[in-house]
């Protein structure tokens, strides 16, 4: 069964990471997997929450929102509906453990940085293209830091390992790579796979949303998951030495 865009089953979509998309953050990153473009933004600020003041350590934390029409119907506002939906919540948390995964908390110092992540235009898995742009977005506002002396370790203690994320699924019984929308809406298994530059795993979220799935199948899904990251870890390489 042929894939709607015509890719091999372990190939990614077109990806694409511009730095320094926006003029006025830390660090900013437009992010491009195929159709889906989601603007990761690193903001920061001196100091800690309250419950982390005098700790030494610092802090990182994300938010993930949905432009109203990143998708082919309007949704509303969540700032309109008074309240932070599910999903939302979910991704946010999603985003801030994959990347505090990476992070020296303690070489950062008493610092804080907030990243957030836009989608503008949504065609299947929006919160791994988030998770892989976030990361050069953080690295960009570690690096701001560094130019001003404001960290409590060296640099390249703070960020010890790149972090990338990328969905698979099993559809019409076949393992692919990077599902789009199309795919992901029928998809007889999902899953999101984060891993280190390593090809350590730092998160893996699966379900068997029409179906259970095998052992082997899981294998064949967590090998794509894998090979997937590895190929992102190079663009986000390549990104940042342009």
């Amino acid at each position: 069964m042929s894939r709607p865009d015509g890719r091999a089953p372990d190939q990614l979509r077109p990806v694409t990471l511009t730095r320094r998309w926006s003029i006025h953050p830390e660090g900013s990153v437009l992010v491009e997997f195929g159709n889906t473009r989601v603007l990761c933004t690193a903001s920061v600020t001196e100091g800690v929450p309250r419950w982390r003041k005098g700790s030494g350590l610092g802090w990182l934390t994300a938010e993930y929102a949905m432009l109203p029409r990143a998708t082919n119907t309007r949704g509303d506002r969540e700032s309109v509906k008074g309240k932070v939906g599910g999903r939302t919540q979910e991704i946010s948390r999603l985003i801030g453990r994959s990347l505090r995964a990476c992070i020296d908390l303690k070489a950062l110092g008493e610092n804080s940085i907030v990243l957030d992540c836009d989608v503008l235009q949504a065609d299947g898995g929006t919160r791994t293209a988030a998770i892989t742009g976030a990361y050069v977005a953080l690295h960009d506002a570690v690096g701001w830091l560094a130019d001003r002396k404001a960290l409590a370790g060296k640099p390249a203690n703070v960020l010890h390992r790149s972090i990338q994320a990328v969905s698979v699924g099993i559809i019409a019984g076949e393992a692919r790579l990077d599902l789009m929308y199309d795919e992901d809406v029928s998809a007889e298994v999902d899953m999101n796979v984060v891993c280190t530059g390593d090809g350590d795993f730092v998160e893996v979220q699966g379900t068997g949303e029409a179906n259970v799935f095998r052992r082997d199948q899981l294998d064949a899904l967590l090998d794509l998951g894998v090979l997937g990251c590895s190929e992102l870890a190079l663009a986000q390489q390549k990104a940042l030495a342009s």
